[in-house]
């Protein structure tokens, strides 16, 4: 796991999750959204290239695009 505080760790499979994190670089804030993945049980998570990060000021745009996946997958049927 990085330094950044664990917001929320999301299972993908039985040997992914993909964690989300606050984090700061070089006195910068961001959220990063990575999988991890474990060979043993889950005992230790390590992270993989497969991620992205989003500035503080583009999380009203990630929120109102997570609200229109929520409309469009889970309440239309």
């Amino acid at each position: 796991m990085a330094d950044g505080k664990l917001l929320a760790s999301i299972p993908r499979t039985a040997t992914e999750v993909v964690q989300i994190q606050a984090n700061e670089y070089k006195g910068k804030k961001y959220l990063d959204m990575r999988i991890y993945y474990t060979t043993d049980n889950g005992a230790s998570w390590l992270p993989t290239k497969k991620g992205v990060t989003f500035a503080p000021e583009k999380l009203e745009e990630l929120k109102a695009a997570i609200e229109a996946a929520i409309l469009e997958l889970c309440e239309a049927k």
